[in-house]
């Protein structure tokens, strides 16, 4: 079928998306593209260019202490200000961070950053960037979310996932959403991750998003916007619980004046979630996180949350299947492993089924799934909901399996593989963002206003060749948020990815995320090999309850849990060492393989595959 084919009549019963002629339908493409370039042009606060200016310029009258001249660069004032309004009024979230940072001097800023840094030095986690350790670069002011704004996100996610998880369990059994036409079929079957090894495989509580990380922009009227879905095992949460842990043990004063949302629940949600998945039958289920191993970027992350789930941490050797059932070697002897939490790719998971020269995975262990007697987390084939392309049409899942209209808007998209959106992307190829649908890490991204002739004509021709592989979008100018730069506390642009851990009776998402910041002027980058930081998330609690609250006195105080130790006694082939750096490149991958963020004593990292912006993924 082809993608522009409208859908033949309703064959499930199920309610589907009105059509449109291909007239109507490019004349409407042409219309939110325009107002989307629009709204890049306009400052995002309203009214005329000489208003905005005297506004700007009120605005920053009222801006005082260390917050002075914060609005001297001008091409932030195109963006949404989390902080401060358009008046200069600071907006009722960021209050209490005002109050306590406004007062500050630049040697009180310097004495407060140089402690965030050495809590890192202390617990070993840098990163090494052009051969130098240094500590992960976390900005000392939060990026801070109100109780209801919250609310409004965490619906919006869970939405999209129920939708997505829809999905996915359709197109690997009755693929009712293509046969009636709400989908091409070619969309599907074309997508890299769509892996027929998966279909027909049934997880005992139907969960195939056990964890989702959904990655969000703001854009320049200060409206979310969802960038891209990330499926299959998000990395990033690491980041977000230790960046946590840093600020309340260096900042814990701010804490004691603000009602923020505990993070540091994640892995036992986690943990809950990877239970329920086991088969009914099972009381107490045999819980594993699979690691391609040490060498891995995200190594870290996988340790930390093995560690905190209570759970075994191993490698592919560490497992074997007979009579389709999985097994753990162990000191005592063999023990039936009944859900894997893999960080695994599908391509390396099981070289019975991909690739058959793998030594990361475990061979027989998609048979031993498809028998019912393990559960692999995330599922096999979750790929093809995070396809770029196929996030084109989730606003179509949404309506077709809950009914209901999208809460979380996509970022405006052209789809090079319709012929009507392929022409406007040609014809404004010079103002559009064009990336790769297969694209990780911000590579292959052409930035259609700082491209060559020369660029442009070699990507035109790309695109005419292959018009499945690409996808368009304006260039969006993210929020900002005050950042320390220097002796002084700036605009910076930032982008946020949230996780939701699905445990087949609801959707829990993380009160907060991972927020990156992009540190150089000017820049939309926010990746940490480019000069990228984060920043810790704040989600204001809307009452002081102890369910909700961050970290009471007696945990700001208290040690930290030991780091893991690794196992190094196993020696590595040379095989295995590459294909555990190669999983930081098929995928949500670090941001450079020069760049691996590390505990000390250790070859594993701090995961940096995370959320991608319009400036690079």
């Amino acid at each position: 079928m082809s993608p522009a084919t409208p859908r033949s009549g309703q064959k499930s019963g199920r309610r589907a998306p009105a059509t449109k002629t291909t007239a109507a339908k490019k004349a409407e493409t042409g219309a939110k593209t325009k107002k989307s370039s629009q709204s890049q042009s306009r400052s995002g606060r309203g009214g005329s260019q000489s208003q905005r200016q005297r506004s700007s310029t009120k605005a920053a009258s009222r801006i005082d202490g260390s917050f002075e001249g914060y609005w001297d660069v001008e091409s932030y004032r195109a963006a949404y200000d989390e902080m401060f309004d358009a008046e200069g009024e600071v907006r009722p979230a960021y209050k209490g961070v005002y109050s306590a940072l406004a007062p500050a001097d630049a040697a009180d800023l310097e004495t407060r950053a140089d402690a965030l840094g050495r809590a890192f030095i202390d617990q070993g986690i840098t990163f090494s960037l052009s051969g130098a350790e240094r500590p992960f670069p976390l900005d000392l002011v939060p990026r801070v979310i109100a109780a209801a704004e919250w609310s409004r996100l965490e619906r919006g996610i869970t939405q999209r996932v129920k939708a997505l998880e829809a999905f996915l369990d359709d197109i690997y059994s009755e693929q009712n959403i293509v046969r009636d036409g709400v989908l091409p079929r070619r969309l599907i079957t074309s997508c890299a991750h769509f892996h027929r090894a998966a279909a027909g495989i049934q997880p005992p509580n139907g969960v195939r998003i056990h964890v989702a990380g959904i990655d969000l922009i703001r854009d320049a009227e200060g409206t979310f916007r969802v960038l891209e879905d990330n499926l299959r095992s998000p990395s990033g949460v690491s980041y977000v619980m230790e960046n946590r842990r840093t600020m309340a043990r260096t900042f814990p004063d701010l804490f004691s004046s603000h009602r923020v949302r505990t993070v540091g629940d994640y892995a036992s949600h986690l943990l809950r979630a990877l239970r329920a998945a086991s088969a009914t039958n099972e009381a107490d289920p045999t819980v594993v996180v699979l690691t391609p191993g040490v060498f891995n970027s995200a190594y870290f992350e996988h340790s930390l949350l093995a560690r905190q789930m209570g759970v075994e941490l191993v490698e592919g050797r560490d497992l074997f299947c007979r009579d389709n059932t999985v097994y753990m070697r162990t000191t005592e002897g063999e023990r039936q492993v009944d859900v894997i939490y893999r960080r695994v790719d599908d391509e390396f998971l099981d070289p019975l089924q991909f690739r058959p020269n793998s030594v990361l995975g475990v061979a027989g262990l998609v048979n031993a799934a498809r028998a019912g007697n393990v559960v692999i987390s995330s599922a096999v084939g979750n790929g093809v909901g995070d396809d770029k392309l196929v996030y084109t049409y989730v606003p179509e899942m949404i309506d077709y399996y809950l009914g209901e209209k999208m809460q979380l808007p996509n970022v405006d998209t052209l789809r090079c593989w319709l012929d009507d959106e392929r022409e406007e992307v040609l014809d404004r190829i010079t103002e559009l963002v064009i990336k790769p649908v297969e694209g990780s890490g911000g590579y292959g991204i052409v930035f259609g206003p700082d491209a060559t002739a020369k660029e442009l004509e070699t990507l035109a021709r790309k695109i005419k060749a292959d018009p499945r592989d690409w996808i368009a979008q304006p260039v969006m100018q993210l929020s900002t948020v005050p950042t320390r730069i220097g002796n002084d506390l700036v605009p910076r642009h930032v982008d946020l990815r949230p996780f939701a851990v699905n445990d087949g009776e609801d959707v829990w998402v993380l009160p907060g995320g991972l927020t990156r910041v992009a540190l150089p002027e000017g820049s939309l980058v926010v990746n940490s090999s480019q000069g990228g930081g984060s920043k810790d998330t704040w989600v204001l609690a809307t009452r002081a309850s102890r369910e909700e609250q961050e970290l009471a006195g007696d945990e700001v105080v208290s040690d930290p849990p030991e780091l893991a130790t690794a196992e190094f006694g196993r020696d590595l082939t040379a095989s295995q060492q590459q294909q555990q750096e190669q999983q930081q490149q098929v995928r949500s991958a670090p941001d450079s393989p020069s760049e691996t963020p590390r505990t000390a004593g250790r070859s594993g990292s701090v995961a940096d595959s995370v959320a991608t912006t319009a400036k690079g993924e």
